[in-house]
């Protein structure tokens, strides 16, 4: 999943897909505004099948948090 995450983030925020490691987050890239956050959301939801709420959107920044949200969301 993690490597999924990922790819989806390069695509996003129109990086190189090694400049993401595992405690990636929105601190480490200045491409990461509101904008884009609001792309990561959309692209997030159509990869994994997910919906998801207004709180768990806000508190998305970081690789690993995407990641438990996205586990929650399909479990």
């Amino acid at each position: 999943m993690k490597d999924k995450i990922k790819q989806v983030l390069a695509e996003v925020l129109e990086i190189d897909i090694n400049q993401i490691g595992d405690n990636f987050d929105q601190n480490d890239c200045v491409k990461w505004d509101s904008l884009h956050h609001l792309n990561l959301v959309v692209e997030l939801e159509t990869a994994f099948d997910v919906d998801l709420e207004p709180e768990e959107i806000g508190v998305m920044t970081s690789i690993n948090e995407i990641m438990s949200i996205i586990n929650k969301k399909q479990d």
